[in-house]
């Protein structure tokens, strides 16, 4: 398996305010009208720098999710 894989997998099982967050964001991602888009992206870095510090998430997962959501849109 695939370190891209894993990182798939493990997605499924992210704390509930981290899933809400991305899921927020990917709703209005694609809305021009959206004046709030970076609010959004604001959100999620929080909630993955706060499952980081909890220990939820490491490091290389944190950098993963990060990279997907707000780096290379």
């Amino acid at each position: 398996m695939s370190e891209e894989e894993l990182f798939q997998i493990k997605e499924k099982g992210l704390p509930k305010y981290l899933l809400h967050d991305i899921e927020e964001y990917l709703k209005h991602k694609n809305d021009e009208k959206c004046s709030y888009i970076d609010c959004l992206k604001n959100e999620i870095y929080g909630s993955i720098n706060s499952a980081y510090i909890d220990g939820l998430i490491d490091e290389k997962f944190a950098n993963y999710l990060r990279n997907k959501y707000l780096y290379n849109e």
